[in-house]
């Protein structure tokens, strides 16, 4: 789920993106001031605008919004206010973590390309490939896993790279925008003493 909001450009309107996915074709149904976005074809709600969005849940960010259990009460209202049935399930745990690289592994078929095995918490161990010079064995890391939104708006997906299977981003400072971050190739190491799975902040 991406939710966005950008008072000046786009007006009091709250965009809420449930899928990924492009849609085909889009089929509007509004009540008052919900739109439901649909794919014409299966009728499947992939998405939905809020008009007059302060009125319903206040926003102070501009851009993409954090996903809280607030916001999604706060929407989850608005949609029964406005005479619609949504079920909003959303995956509240932290899309941005805290990881640590297990193994690191060379690529069959791209010599700059790493497939690293990465610790993210919870007994849960992705696999990403990584084309970071920098990248080693032993590192905390920070880790964009599948559905995290980058600051510049990208999605993180479930991807191949060059026939492999990548499954999450280790990321730069860069990538994260990070006021002052060096610009320089290579993603960012955390300290020894950063908590594996947990949500990184920036």
């Amino acid at each position: 789920m991406i939710v966005s909001y950008n008072k000046a450009h786009v007006g009091d309107v709250l965009l809420v993106q449930l899928i990924t996915e492009a849609i085909v074709k889009t089929e509007l149904e509004r009540h008052g001031d919900l739109v439901l976005l649909k794919e014409e074809a299966t009728g499947e709600v992939k998405g939905f605008n809020l008009f007059n969005a302060s009125q319903y849940v206040t926003i102070e960010e501009v851009g993409n919004i954090e996903i809280t259990k607030e916001l999604i009460a706060k929407l989850e209202e608005a949609i029964a206010k406005n005479g619609a049935t949504l079920s909003l399930d959303v995956d509240l745990s932290p899309k941005f973590v805290v990881g640590f690289v297990k193994e690191v592994g060379e690529h069959p078929n791209a010599d700059k390309l790493h497939i690293c095995k990465v610790d993210v918490g919870e007994d849960q161990s992705l696999q990403i490939v990584c084309g970071a010079p920098n990248v080693a064995e032993g590192q905390y890391v920070v880790v964009a896993k599948i559905g995290a939104v980058m600051p510049s708006g990208m999605v993180i997906k479930e991807s191949a790279l060059r026939g492999v299977d990548s499954y999450g981003m280790l990321c730069s400072a860069r990538e994260l925008a990070i006021p002052n971050a060096p610009q320089v190739k290579g993603i960012m190491i955390l300290d020894n003493d950063a908590e594996v799975g947990s949500a990184f902040k920036f």
